[in-house]
């Protein structure tokens, strides 16, 4: 087999530039004849120049090296000419290498002895881009545009063929990288075509990438790469979250999965804001959790790709731990870390501890009440129950006392605090323990009594300071939920959050937007930096999920999951420490079901508890709300006098008012009754206050007050009644 028209251009010159020293003149014709070779071959015009270069040097050489041999000089002279001719040689070698495209190692023609995959490539470019034939159906890109030199690069990651786009001359290449492209169905970006200004017309190389590895990302020269550049690039400057802190990881498992500890040389990390933390980062708010470490100077730090507390922790898997342990304490859920998180609810040899839990609709708020009822009735503590929104919490049966209801809560405030006079008449040393169990008294939507909008408003504020100053070393503990930290759901007392604080822990979960600040002018100590509305309510992925789900039908048996949501997701604070992320546990089951018996913890035989239902019925302040009845002889005596009468309670009883109650359909309506009341009251009212103040069954009020919304006249929010 002869030389490849590529080896006959690389190396006929350089055996030229051999025979020059001998051939004198004579390799002036072979040169020549080179070069006409060379045109025949349709060689590109920047090698035919290279070509005739190398042809004029080497014969120049000969030319000079016959002449010095015929003079009769050293031969060595002679053979000194054939220097330049190799070096022109060696030039042209590496035009013509730079000029021709290199071959692949496995380079195999249109024919026979083609892999499979390279039969395919080659039959689809006959197919819709060179033919040879054009159907009716089916119009060529350009006909005769055969793939020629082709070569196919395959590997793990990539595959690609290489050819020429080879015309006959005098035809000009017309098939363009989206031809190509929409051929094979890739990219156009995937498809690389030679410059058609440094080829010839009717041949230009092709690269098209079938399969294209993943290009490695691109970083700038210099740009922070690891945890600890990045740390030290965005957060510890002077405009980043935590400015002059370095980082030590301790654990490394990708840049979306470490732990580490931030140091602040010889000085207090103090307040982090997490969402300027995350900013710094670039992550979300939900990836990053800190954690205070003994040294004011440290600052645990952990970056999460998926929430270590996204699965949950089973309520069923840790009953063991609902009862209350020898200090007192008993697991509320886990911790970022997954160390179990405990809260006191009661201090041996002091008495019982209190609870503030703050959460919006949907956060969890009902399941935290849930398990604290059934972790007090393990304990055997009796609980006395506040629910403003009648029937919300399902563990009301482990009550010894349920007010459900706002005027029915209201009583239970009354008789809490009577159980605290009643104590305290009997001890008058605050030794503990003593023979009395201890009592829960748990206050959930505690807005609804202490709002100023609330019509118990000075009343239940009045109590719940008296109670959360005095009742823990009676053995009584106030657990009060409300829905956002802001001052108006605590009826703007600065003492109740404080002595909640100081006399137990804390609990904040998810608020709504604008609710969940707990700094500023509600600046609560060890918790700075932490908005609760920043909270999703949904995992990252979730609409995902959710977009995805099944629409046949119905599934009745479907039960809900720790990853449907956040539920019970947030920040635990305990005295002396630093708010703490965690997550409550995972009602996988109803807690009164775990209680082996539902029998509920009695409260002790005394004064208070046997007068309970008229102590409920008794208000404990004078109207303007400033004077409280101070001892239980006192309040004993109000109770048996029965309460005041109300104003609209002796209207009731007037003549006017014997004839009954009078429905719509009667001379005189209920509800223009009903709008008088709203409206001279001006505070709005349950419906059974309204019931109760006009004199007329429940079931005649809410049809009316039905009505009167449709028409604008009143409006309902959260139970409560107002003209509007």
């Amino acid at each position: 087999m002869g030389p490849t028209r590529t080896q006959f251009i690389q190396y006929a010159p350089a055996a030229l530039a051999v025979a020059a020293a001998a051939a004198g003149p004579w390799s002036a014709l072979a040169a020549g004849a080179a070069g006409a070779g060379a045109w025949a071959i349709s060689v590109s015009a920047p090698a035919l120049r290279s070509l005739i270069a190398c042809g004029i040097t080497t014969t120049g050489c000969g030319i000079a090296a016959h002449q010095v041999l015929a003079s009769g000089m050293n031969p060595l002279f002679a053979l000194g000419l054939a220097v330049p001719a190799g070096a022109a040689a060696l030039a042209h070698h590496r035009n013509t290498a730079a000029q021709l495209p290199a071959l692949p190692v496995t380079v195999t023609s249109a024919g026979s002895g083609q892999s499979s995959q390279a039969q395919i490539i080659t039959a689809y470019w006959k197919e819709f881009i060179s033919g040879p034939t054009q159907t009716e159906d089916r119009k060529l890109i350009q006909a005769g545009a055969e793939l020629t030199q082709f070569g196919l690069d395959v590997g793990d990651d990539h595959v690609a063929f290489t050819g020429v786009i080879t015309l006959p001359q005098g035809q000009q290449v017309r098939v363009k990288a989206a031809d190509i492209a929409s051929v094979y169905g890739i990219p156009t970006s995937q498809v690389e075509m030679g410059d058609p200004k440094h080829y010839a017309p009717n041949a230009l190389p092709v690269r098209v990438h079938i399969k294209k590895a993943a290009e490695a990302p691109q970083i700038a020269a210099g740009a922070p790469t690891t945890p600890e550049e990045l740390w030290a690039a965005h957060v510890a400057t002077p405009e980043g979250a935590m400015p002059g802190t370095t980082l030590a990881l301790t654990r490394y498992n990708g840049p979306l999965d470490w732990e580490g500890i931030a140091t602040r040389d010889r000085r207090a990390i103090g307040t982090v804001n997490i969402q300027d933390l995350a900013g710094n980062l670039d992550l979300e708010t939900i990836q990053i959790a800190l954690a205070p470490a003994d040294k004011p100077s440290q600052m645990g730090v952990r970056v999460m790709k998926e929430h270590a507390l996204m699965h949950g922790t089973m309520l069923s898997a840790v009953v063991d731990e609902l009862a209350m342990d020898a200090r007192g304490y008993v697991r509320l859920g886990t911790y970022i870390d997954a160390q179990a998180a405990l809260v006191p609810l009661a201090q041996p040899s002091s008495g019982a501890r209190h609870l503030y839990l703050v959460g919006g609709s949907r956060s969890g708020k009902s399941g935290i009440l849930e398990q604290i009822l059934l972790s007090a009735h393990k304990s055997r503590i009796a609980v006395i129950l506040s629910s403003p929104q009648a029937g919300t919490i399902a563990g009301a049966p482990l009550a010894a006392y349920c007010g459900d209801g706002l005027d029915e809560a209201m009583g239970a405030l009354r008789l809490a605090y009577a159980m605290m006079l009643d104590r305290e008449a009997r001890y008058r040393s605050p030794a503990f323990p003593f023979t009395d169990p201890l009592i829960q008294f748990i206050i959930d939507e505690a807005h609804m009594l202490l709002s100023v909008s609330s019509p118990y408003h000075a009343e239940a504020k009045a109590i719940v300071e008296q109670l959360t100053r005095r009742s823990l070393k009676r053995g009584i503990g106030v657990v009060l939920a409300t829905q956002t930290p802001l001052a108006e759901d605590l009826g703007n007392s600065t003492v109740i959050r404080s002595q909640l604080l100081i006399g137990g822990g804390a609990v904040f979960l998810r608020c709504a937007r604008g609710q969940g600040s707990l700094v500023g002018a509600n600046a609560v100590e060890g918790a700075e930096g932490i908005d609760l509305s920043m909270i999703p309510s949904t995992w990252p992925g979730q609409y995902a999920k959710v977009a995805a789900r099944d629409m046949t039908g119905l599934a009745t048996a479907a039960v809900a999951t720790p990853e449907d949501g956040t539920f019970g997701l947030g920040y635990l604070l305990t005295p002396g420490s630093q708010a703490v992320q965690f997550r409550s546990l995972h009602l996988d089951v109803a807690p009164v079901s775990l209680a082996s018996d539902t029998t509920p913890v009695a409260v002790e035989d005394c004064e208070a508890w046997h007068h309970r239902e008229a102590i409920t019925q008794t208000p404990v302040v004078d109207k303007r709300g400033k004077n409280m009845i101070g001892s239980l002889a006192d309040l004993l005596t109000a109770a048996q006098q029965g309460p005041p009468a109300t104003e609209q309670q002796r209207a009731a009883t007037s003549p006017a008012g014997l004839a009954g109650p009078v429905v719509a359909d009667g001379p005189e309506p209920i509800k223009p009754r009903i709008l008088e009341l709203l409206r001279d009251g001006n505070m709005p009212m349950t419906v059974e206050t309204i019931a109760r103040k006009l004199g007329t069954p429940v079931k005649h009020i809410k049809p009316r007050l039905s009505e009167l919304k449709k028409r604008d006249e009143v409006t309902n929010e959260n139970g409560l009644w107002r003209a509007a």
